[in-house]
């Protein structure tokens, strides 16, 4: 969670570790279209792109993975 907050954009956070953050805090993950991934928390919904080939996120999915955990309530 301290990673996703920090305000230098990390471009190295696995995928597989936001999938369990998100599940830990009570998120609904269901499979999209392709890589897309949907996500429900708080009554707030976001679509997300699994990355690949190198499955970690880039800044601005960072930047966006926070916004939707700050609209969801979620604090660092």
């Amino acid at each position: 969670m301290q990673r996703i907050f920090e305000k230098a954009e990390r471009s190295d956070i696995p995928w597989n570790n936001i999938e369990s953050l998100l599940t830990a805090l009570g998120a609904e993950i269901s499979e999209g279209r392709g890589s897309r991934v949907r996500v429900a928390l708080n009554r707030v919904r976001a679509v997300f792109h699994r990355p690949h080939p190198e499955r970690v996120l880039d800044k601005g999915a960072v930047r966006s993975l926070r916004r939707f955990l700050q609209e969801a309530g979620v604090k660092p």
